[in-house]
């Protein structure tokens, strides 16, 4: 069974493309290769991983399809407070994995790989996520709960 691996600056374009599967799964509209975001995401994805202190991102690789499956975090600096003295807080985003590879525990793997580098590699004292519902069961299984207070948003263009 594969293992999952610290992604590198080369692979920001694995992690773009399972943004992209990921997206398509929660029914967001992606659009064609061309799509302007999908080159400010490979941007992104591109300068992030080489910042690993604030940034990680977990990838299992199989050797006939290449990178299948992800998880990626990074920290947020906050307001220190009474439970967090540093501000320093955590959040997962872009776990993913593609179809004909899920139901083998690689998202799970690296969820696990990026929870032990936010434990042992920074000082975070809380990890958020949004969980999609074909995600939830998983993140539970792994100690995510509820927030202790409601987590609200305003978008954009209701501002």
């Amino acid at each position: 069974m594969a293992r999952p691996r610290r992604a590198v600056p080369d692979d920001a374009a694995a992690l773009v493309r399972l943004r992209v599967t990921m997206l398509e799964a929660m029914g967001a509209p992606v659009g064609d290769a061309t799509a302007p975001w999908r080159a400010a995401a490979l941007d992104w994805f591109t300068r992030s991983l080489g910042d690993p202190q604030t940034f990680a991102a977990f990838v299992i690789e199989d050797p006939g399809h290449g990178i299948v499956s992800n998880a990626s975090g990074l920290c947020d600096r906050h307001a220190p407070g009474p439970g967090n003295p540093g501000g320093l807080r955590g959040h997962v985003f872009n776990i993913s994995t593609v179809p004909h590879a899920r139901g083998r525990g690689h998202a799970r793997d690296c969820l696990n790989a990026l929870l032990r580098w936010f434990a042992d590699d920074t000082t975070v004292s809380v990890v958020d996520l949004n969980a999609t519902p074909g995600g939830e069961r998983l993140y539970r299984t792994l100690g995510f709960a509820p927030p202790r207070h409601p987590a609200l948003q305003l978008r954009r263009d209701q501002m």
